[in-house]
């Protein structure tokens, strides 16, 4: 599913909601997260799970087609764990089908 599709599942579900409206509050949602991650905090949604930061530290890479050897840089990757109501949630319905 793609950020689109999210907003009109949810105008389809709430009909007193213009689609603008409802893409708006998407965007502002997603936008906070962004914020918080870029500020190194943690983001948690109670049942759907926690969004943070991992910080990669330097190392010396390997250039697969030469082989020869490149520094990689330090980075920070955001990290998704599900929640528990998530993963028992997807596990059963795993087991219905």
């Amino acid at each position: 599913m793609i950020k689109s599709e999210l907003v009109q599942r949810i105008s389809t579900h709430n009909p007193h909601l213009y689609q603008r409206d409802v893409e708006n509050i998407i965007n502002a949602i997603l936008g906070e997260i962004v914020s918080a991650l870029a500020r190194g905090d943690r983001v948690e949604l109670r049942g759907f799970g926690a969004f943070s930061v991992k910080n990669r530290p330097a190392r010396t890479g390997r250039n697969p087609r030469t082989g020869a050897h490149v520094s990689v840089d330090q980075k920070s990757v955001p990290f998704f764990k599900t929640g528990k109501e998530m993963r028992e949630r997807l596990n059963r319905s795993e087991a219905e089908a």
